[in-house]
């Protein structure tokens, strides 16, 4: 077996495992794909072992593959971390705050006053399942969201640190029939088709936690519809559609809407601060300590008398690095 094997091969051989699919993992690593099939088999070679069992219809890991992958994630996080030790510079923090006006902009901002320092950069993946996608390739540094929304195996690649219990609200057209009252009981929405996001692949967790909510109490989660990008065409597909959506009580106000808390239970959604295992940025430790400073000063971790959280969500709030 060779002990000089090249960053770039390992490399290659992460992008496969995970995405189980040579075409997605050449557009993740930016190379074509014949240039990353050459990597792997000479990766192969150099551990005299096959790594990918490989057919027309799928591509699998061997029990070698399965082997080496811990060891993979090991040496490449010590050889990014060297690289980062060394750098002449702090490189940008790439933050994705989900949508403008949540708690994660709150949080970005604290820390930007915590690190003047350093560029902390804010993107808009629009959901934690399409950011954790983009974290694991590197592409992205940071989001927010519902961390136990994600499949166990993205969770493993991943950290998390508890933000929020962040209180759920309905977004309603002005002349809803519920719009005239100061909170919405969920009994109330019984009857209803309300928008979660369904049929959107970035925010699958939102959706899960729609349906895990909405479940017995004869309200639907509305079908999948062409997604909006932007505040202004949601506003204009709102005013449209006229279908109430599921929101979080921080979301922007919207002309032409109200938003009305969620009571009977409180529905929560929790929301954790998410990074690559193994990052080490002087602005996450940053971003780390505004969302636990903000959060001990606004109780955003404490649990309101009748409140509701899907089951298992309790085990993900708990810090895991």
């Amino acid at each position: 077996m060779a002990h000089d094997i090249e960053p770039r091969l390992l490399r290659a051989f992460v992008a496969v495992a995970d995405e189980l699919h040579f075409t997605r993992a050449a557009a993740r690593l930016y190379v074509a794909q014949q240039a990353l099939s050459r990597d792997i088999r000479r990766l192969e070679r150099e551990m005299g072992a096959e790594l990918f069992t490989r057919t027309t219809r799928q591509v699998a890991l061997t029990m070698e593959g399965e082997r080496l992958l811990p060891y993979a994630h090991a040496v490449l996080a010590a050889y990014d971390e060297l690289g980062a030790a060394f750098a002449d510079e702090v490189r940008p923090l790439l933050v994705d705050l989900n949508t403008d006006g949540l708690t994660s902009g709150r949080v970005l901002a604290r820390a930007r006053e915590l690190a003047p320092q350093c560029e902390l950069m804010a993107r808009y993946q629009s959901g934690l399942t399409s950011a954790a996608t983009e974290i694991a390739a590197g592409r992205l540094d940071v989001s927010f969201g519902r961390f136990a929304g994600l499949p166990p195996a993205v969770r493993a690649r991943l950290s998390a640190q508890p933000v929020r219990y962040e209180p759920m609200a309905v977004l309603l057209p002005e002349g809803h029939p519920l719009a005239g009252r100061a909170e919405v009981e969920l009994d109330a929405l019984a009857g209803e088709s309300v928008y979660a996001g369904a049929g959107n692949p970035a925010t699958r967790e939102w959706t899960d936690l729609a349906e895990r909510l909405f479940a017995g109490r004869g309200i639907k989660v509305a079908p999948p519809a062409p997604v909006a990008i932007g505040f202004e065409e949601f506003r204009r597909v709102m005013a449209k559609t006229r279908t109430p959506v599921l929101a979080a009580v921080d979301f922007p106000a919207m002309p032409g809407c109200v938003m009305r808390p969620l009571v009977g239970p409180v529905p929560l959604s929790p929301v954790s601060l998410v990074w690559r295992k193994g990052l080490k940025h002087p602005g996450l430790d940053a971003l780390r300590a505004a969302a636990a400073e903000m959060a001990e000063s606004e109780g955003w971790l404490e649990m309101p008398p009748g409140a509701w959280l899907p089951e298992g969500d309790l085990l993900h709030m708990c810090p895991n690095e």
